[in-house]
């Protein structure tokens, strides 16, 4: 009996339900063009869709017309990038992730403590280079565990780890432990860093991984969330599992001799790329959908202030972000 287990919790986080939705409420607000500084969030359905809304992607801040409104994404921006679009007279609305901004807070923390910082984050990754620009004299990237042998320190006594929101959970564990072999007094951050929903997305495909066949997880190439998700699946116990940013890159070699098939999606992924995965699964007899609920999500994030602010003038906002819609 072909039959596919579809995870719960997947696709949109509370962070890029506020993020999209405050590209639109933009848009609407104050008219096109809104330019928005590097994709909003890493989906290229839904960078595509608010282009044709009339949302302009740039990849600085240089190259937004002096005076005009820019959206900052949903994975955060260093203090350098603020001030270049204030010399700009740029209009800011800020959309960063309230999670990656407390990781931002925590940084600037403990390097206000003199401490040195190590983020275990994926070099270059945007996240990465926002939270490392809060204070980079004191902060170290540490790219997986390989590189912990590489960390130096000024003070083992003096030393904490912070992360990138969207890790794995298990990886980023090996190379805490990894450091703290080294540097026994390390400290945890105050919270944890990794998103709620990025945790809860990786328990959902750990729990179907292991009586799937295949695994199909929908997202794009630059969401780490989703590569990751991949990853999880094979370590626990999926046959095989690959990445797709829509139905029409599932390869039918895939199904060969597949009974179940597990289906997730990443944080920044529009449920209507999920049902359009499962419309195409239909299609080739796995018309049988058993939803795997590992967790509930009912988090809702506020708009960024800025937007909340000129809405509430105009009469046209309210406290909570509402749920974004399919961006279809």
């Amino acid at each position: 009996m072909r039959r596919v287990l579809l995870a719960a919790p997947r696709g949109y986080c509370a962070g890029v339900d506020r993020a999209v939705v405050a590209v639109e409420k933009a848009l609407e607000h104050y008219g096109p063009p809104v330019y928005v500084r590097r994709q909003i969030v890493h989906n290229k359905h839904v960078v595509e869709t608010l282009e044709k809304r009339g949302a302009i992607f740039v990849d600085e801040t240089d190259q937004v017309p002096e005076g005009e409104l820019v959206i900052f994404s949903a994975h955060g921006v260093s203090p350098d990038v603020h001030e270049q679009a204030a010399r700009r007279g740029l209009r800011t609305i800020d959309a960063t992730c309230p999670l990656v901004t407390k990781v931002h807070k925590e940084a600037t923390r403990f390097a206000t403590a003199d401490h040195d910082i190590l983020l275990i984050g994926h070099a270059g990754h945007e996240e990465v280079v926002g939270t490392a620009g809060e204070a980079p004299e004191h902060i170290q990237i540490v790219d997986g565990p390989s590189h912990a042998d590489d960390v130096t320190v000024r003070d083992p006594s003096k030393v904490v780890w912070l992360s990138q929101t969207t890790l794995s959970v298990d990886e980023t564990m090996e190379t805490v432990h990894r450091l703290r072999r080294r540097f026994p007094l390390l400290q945890n951050p105050p919270s944890d860093d990794i998103c709620y929903a990025t945790q809860n997305r990786q328990v959902a495909v750990k729990k179907i991984a292991a009586e799937s066949d295949l695994v199909i997880v929908v997202g794009s190439s630059n969401s780490s969330n989703s590569v990751r998700l991949v990853e999880v699946a094979l370590e626990h116990g999926a046959a095989s599992a690959h990445r797709v940013d829509n139905a029409g890159e599932i390869l039918d070699e895939w199904l060969d001799g597949v009974t179940t098939v597990g289906v997730t999606s990443g944080a920044s992924v529009p449920e209507l790329l999920v049902r359009e995965v499962l419309a195409r699964l239909a299609e080739r007899g796995y018309a049988d959908v058993q939803e795997v609920v590992t967790a509930e999500e009912d988090l809702l994030f506020s708009l960024p202030r800025e937007l909340h602010r000129d809405l509430k003038a105009a009469g046209a906002t309210r406290p909570g972000a509402p749920p974004a819609p399919h961006l279809g």
